[in-house]
């Protein structure tokens, strides 16, 4: 057990109060932990650590607003040095992939026992990185092609806008494009996905998180 004057400190980051309230009791049985500080999103967060300085963050990777993906990259970017560990309800393999290509030392789900992210936060400290039981796995797990590889900026525009339940007229007023442009870009979205009707747009849309369910 590390001394009091060594506990790791930790700034907590999520949206749901509960959530981030049954994360400090976790934190607060552990002997050389201490939470300095929370956040309800990622703008929040950032704007802590111009005045906490801790050694690990804990960060939901669904957040409004500034998510924890974003906000993982600009902790990077400004604080190179400060482990970050992100928590997921799942462990999907482009999750844990944006996670890592953004800079995360470590994932851990929600629902993992305190153990996983005990030994999160140690392994952190003491390695770098630390990937929760089953994340590891699947990291060496082939992914599917991400959606920035299948379809262009433009196609990802009108897929956001067609599984948000615009029409082509209101998609085309906005992009300033005519209803029969956009109509062909959604035919070759749903030829590029090999998806049949604007349902299954939507779902992979979710799917991708590119709109929210």
């Amino acid at each position: 057990m590390m001394p009091a004057s060594q506990a790791i400190r930790v700034v907590l980051a999520d949206d749901h109060e509960l959530v981030r309230s049954g994360i400090r009791s976790l934190l607060s049985q552990m002997k050389d932990v201490e939470v300095v500080a929370e956040a309800s999103d990622g703008a929040e967060l950032l704007q802590l650590l111009e005045s906490v300085q801790p050694d690990v963050v804990i960060t939901d990777i669904d957040m409004p607003g500034m998510d924890g993906i974003t906000a993982v990259r600009r902790i990077r970017e400004r604080y190179p040095r400060l482990h970050v560990i992100m928590l997921s309800m799942t462990n999907s393999i482009e999750d844990v992939k944006r996670a890592v290509a953004n800079g995360a030392s470590g994932f851990v789900r929600k629902d993992a026992p305190r153990f996983d992210l005990e030994m999160a936060l140690h392994n952190v400290m003491a390695t770098g990185t630390y990937f929760g039981r089953g994340v590891a796995e699947r990291l060496l797990q082939p992914a599917e092609p991400t959606v920035e590889e299948l379809l262009t900026p433009r196609q990802i525009e009108i897929l956001t806008m067609l599984a948000s339940g615009k029409s082509s007229k209101e998609i085309g007023f906005e992009l300033d494009l005519s209803s029969k442009t956009v109509d062909v870009h959604r035919t070759r979205i749903m030829e590029r996905l090999d998806l049949k009707d604007v349902a299954s747009l939507t779902l992979y849309a979710v799917r991708k998180r590119l709109v929210k369910p």
